[in-house]
């Protein structure tokens, strides 16, 4: 494959060049972008394993050009040009680093990692090899940030002094069965998964549409009273019993920005889990549930209409392992902010997801390994998006103590 200049604008072309995935883990999550993956004419085929062999092999009998491996290092011998990682949140940091040093492409679920030594490694990797590395940031994607993007860009808000980023999922709300169908029978060991180690659905969406970064931070981690093993610090295997938890940050151009990640909360987070606020000195944007307001210093306008999602319909043989809590999060459309223009014609009634990202996520990164180019959310903005919830998190730990959030640079020139 050679980096050919590409359109931004326009899909690629059939002649662009081709690539095989790979697909690591074939639970609920996985299945959306194997679909997509298959649709798109720049993939031939995918390879996928499982720990669990019956989902692997359930997975590939979905499409004509998918064959099963038995093993994660099966995958990393054969010649497969990417791999795609779909494990559990606190297992990507490793499996990417030796995807990379197998020689193929990555793309990987959120969190990049847990360890700030693995940022570190990874964006090293990534820099020694060439390979495209990608994290799959549904929220760089979010209707609100594709929004606030353009009006950063057009000067529209002014001085933006500060921002919130909030991912309000209550684990009533599908996590349960989620971790139940990953974890086993040890399931609330692993459910009790640190809120700010999965901060990139609240961060990204910020520092997605903001030219910034967070450079200090102090936050609140709140104890889990709910008392049924899940954040019980004996229990976890991560040691945590925080469930919710609030960060302040500093941010690199004088601003602040305030995340919120919750996990008991009284929010209907099946409608919006992750929503904005941007206050500038020009205008301000905010979000509630059901609605998206833009302020200036005259008037207010009701935006709703533009930030939601045109649901299609979903294959339910897709869903059948999805708590119903949860479907909606996989069925979301495209909305009217999207610009679709540049996406595969094959994707026009493709299932979706998350507000719409599903489908600019898995054509980005096939567009990144066909060209060369590195996709929006590469190493460095992943990293941009990780870090400071690690940092977070080690604040919570201390008490609200404030700490210094590392620069992991921006990596090369891109939009």
């Amino acid at each position: 494959m050679s980096a050919l200049p590409l359109d931004p604008t326009a899909p690629l072309a059939p002649d662009a060049g081709s690539i095989s995935i790979g697909i690591v883990g074939a639970g609920q999550f996985s299945r959306s972008f194997a679909t997509l993956w298959d649709l798109h004419p720049n993939v031939d085929r995918l390879t996928i394993t499982d720990l669990v062999p019956e989902r692997a092999k359930a997975l590939a009998d979905r499409y004509e050009r998918a064959t099963v491996v038995d093993s994660f290092e099966e995958m990393l011998d054969s010649d497969v040009d990417a791999v795609a990682i779909f494990t559990q949140r606190w297992t990507h940091a490793p499996l990417v680093l030796a995807a990379l040093d197998a020689g193929k492409h990555v793309y990987s679920a959120v969190p990049m990692a847990t360890e700030l030594t693995d940022i570190e490694a990874i964006i090293a990797a990534v820099e020694r090899t060439g390979l495209t590395y990608m994290m799959g940031e549904t929220s760089y994607y979010n209707p609100a940030t594709v929004f606030i993007r353009q009006k950063v860009r057009e000067g529209a808000l002014g001085q933006v002094f500060y921002a919130e980023g909030d991912y309000v999922h209550d684990m009533d709300l599908g996590f349960y069965a989620a971790y139940q169908y990953s974890g086993g029978e040890n399931w609330k060991a692993t459910a009790s998964y640190p809120p700010m180690l999965y901060p990139t659905h609240a961060i990204g969406g910020v520092l997605g549409a903001l030219p910034t970064r967070a450079v200090s931070v102090s936050c609140i981690g709140v104890e889990d009273q709910r008392g049924d093993g899940v954040f019980d610090r004996e229990v976890s295997q991560f040691g945590n019993s925080f469930s919710n938890a609030t960060a302040l940050f500093e941010l690199s151009d004088g601003g602040a920005m305030r995340t919120n990640e919750m996990r008991r909360v009284g929010y209907p987070s099946h409608i919006r889990e992750s929503r904005f606020r941007f206050f500038g000195t020009e205008a301000s944007f905010e979000q509630l549930a059901h609605q998206s307001v833009w302020n200036d210093k005259e008037t207010s306008t009701d935006l709703s209409a533009d930030f939601v999602p045109v649901r299609g319909g979903a294959d339910e043989a897709d869903l059948a392992d999805v708590d119903p809590a949860l479907r909606e999060a996989f069925t979301s459309g495209s909305a009217p902010v999207h610009d679709r223009t540049r996406l595969p014609a094959t994707y026009a009634d493709a299932p979706n997801g998350h507000e719409g990202a599903h489908h600019f996520l898995a054509d980005d990164f096939v567009r990144g390994v066909v060209s060369g180019e590195h996709p929006p959310v590469d190493a460095w903005r992943s990293a941009l998006f990780t870090a400071p919830g690690i940092v977070a998190h080690a604040s919570a730990l201390a008490g609200g103590e404030r700490l210094p959030i590392p620069d992991f640079g921006s990596g090369p020139a891109r939009d």
